[in-house]
């Protein structure tokens, strides 16, 4: 069902900025953000915008230059045909708006050539300039070295979100290798460290910091590839994920360290791309703490990760981490993946993980969870009011695969008739119930909620839940260890229980 909506909606053309999660751009002609960063999916304005991206229409070109990562989509490929029209979150995601990518870049170091550079302070302070530019194939050691780029006059924006302008190091073609060393930036758009097209970064043993609007600490657009070793990570602007990508995607992998993000719609990891993050903690004290969008994964490995986004109210939630499709063309249609094994996952505010207008797939095992105080919703996986213009309205729900192994999960899972959901649970125990909510899902239809319980799982039933389908091998009992009556959709009862909550379903294995 999600496919068959998002492949009429990718049919169509003119792509509108992304109004979620934010990478957002802060281009004069783009006045919105989204929200990377937070979804990333607030607006800057609302000082949530999901990944970044601001309103706006998303550029008419042709993406930026350099293939993103060989691979197979996770679960089949992605719907052929343009974008669709629509914006990104405002808070997470790329900004929209006209670029197209420049034909030279200005910098202060430009290598072409192989070199080595030990013990010297290098300082930036030209508009859109980057302070270290790499190209021509060179392979370029920045060992103990001190990186200043500082610019009042820098615009930032697309340019700088999509291609690496004014970033402090820019690597588009050959590597660029930074150990040991201290790179600080206070202009728009000046990201700490940015691979873009067939450009490598390899950075160990670094503090990045960065001041303004859409400056992520490491970042990766048009098919770049960044290595990251024990970095300390820290943005204060919007769409400033500590850990960013854009346009045309790229791959990051990324071992211990500490990333911290502390402005409006910048998630600690903003997700256009492959990324890998292990063993390293991950914080957004004003974003939500992930936003993933499109064709595009994030995988999490012993990693401790806390978000704390804003309410606001242009969205019809509050989430933590986000998998969603917002139409801006920053990324492929086709499924989100998130992964987390082992570590911490904390929401300060609002529900743990929200879906909508994509394919998306779940896996969590062993992870410690703590929930923020109302905790709304443990998983909610339905469409969208289209107030931020992610796929059109009645028919953007998502297509949902959540697995959980080994897992202690509590709060309701929310669910409508635009949206197909299929949970698993191995070893594992959810404390909540399964809730339909057609609020956002219009004239509705043929959705569902799929439930497979393994025999070393339990769902403990917290309030009356409806679910089309009910594979039970498990156990499955109320707060207070009683039985729970099971009735299909005519009323008939399947199983009889003591308990006052009921499970009505449309079919039911045992």
């Amino acid at each position: 069902m999600r496919k068959r909506t998002l492949w009429t909606l990718a049919m169509l053309t003119g792509c509108c900025i992304l109004a979620g999660c934010s990478n957002q751009s802060t281009q004069t002609d783009t006045a919105q953000q989204t929200q990377e960063e937070s979804t990333a999916a607030d607006e800057n304005t609302d000082q949530n915008t999901p990944p970044e991206k601001p309103d706006g229409e998303a550029p008419d070109g042709e993406k930026p230059d350099g293939a993103p990562p060989d691979g197979q989509a996770p679960d089949g490929n992605g719907p052929g045909g343009e974008k669709p029209d629509g914006a990104p979150p405002d808070g997470n995601g790329g900004p929209g708006g006209q670029s197209q990518a420049p034909t030279e870049y200005d910098a202060q170091n430009t290598y072409t050539e192989d070199a080595a550079v030990t013990g010297e302070s290098i300082s930036s302070t030209g508009t859109d300039e980057n302070a270290v530019l790499v190209q021509n194939g060179a392979t370029v050691s920045l060992t103990d070295v001190k990186i200043d780029r500082t610019s009042d006059a820098s615009t930032g924006g697309d340019s700088s979100s999509f291609y690496g302008v004014g970033a402090a190091v820019l690597t588009t073609d050959g590597t660029v290798k930074v150990t040991n060393s201290t790179i600080t930036t206070d202009a728009a758009g000046a990201a700490g460290v940015f691979a873009y097209g067939d450009g490598v970064a390899e950075v160990s043993d670094t503090t990045i910091t960065t001041g303004q609007d859409t400056s992520g600490g490491i970042h990766v657009a048009g098919g770049g590839t960044l290595k990251a070793t024990n970095l300390t990570v820290e943005t204060s602007g919007e769409s400033s994920a500590a850990i960013r990508s854009d346009r045309g995607g790229g791959t990051m992998t990324v071992n211990g360290g500490s990333y911290t993000s502390n402005g409006t719609g910048s998630p600690a990891v903003y997700s256009t791309a492959d990324i890998t993050v292990s063993d390293a903690t991950l914080t957004a004290n004003g974003s939500e703490a992930v936003c993933i969008e499109g064709l595009n994964s994030l995988k999490l490995t012993n990693c401790d990760l806390t978000g704390n986004m804003q309410d606001l109210s242009q969205n019809d939630c509050t989430w933590n981490v986000i998998l969603y499709q917002s139409m801006s063309g920053d990324s492929e249609v086709g499924n989100s993946t998130f992964s987390m094994t082992g570590g911490s996952l904390t929401a300060k505010n609002g529900g743990m993980f929200y879906t909508t207008n994509t394919e998306s797939t779940f896996y969590l095992s062993g992870v410690d969870m703590t929930y923020a105080k109302d905790n709304p919703f443990f998983l909610k996986c339905t469409g969208n009011a289209n107030q931020r213009g992610w796929g059109e309205t009645g028919k953007n729900g998502a297509d949902c695969s959540f697995t959980a192994e080994q897992q202690e999960m509590q709060g309701n899972v929310i669910w409508d008739s635009i949206s197909q959901l299929d949970f698993t649970m191995k070893s594992s125990t959810l404390t909540g119930a399964f809730v339909q909510d057609e609020s956002n899902a219009g004239d509705g239809g043929d959705g569902y909620a799929n439930l497979v319980i393994d025999k070393d799982s339990t769902w403990i039933v917290t309030g009356d839940s409806v679910l089309t389908s009910l594979t039970n091998n498990g156990t499955i009992t109320d707060a207070n260890g009683k039985s729970v009556t099971i009735l299909d959709t005519n009323g008939k009862i399947l199983a009889n229980g003591e308990s006052e909550y009921t499970i009505t379903v449309d079919s039911l294995t045992e």
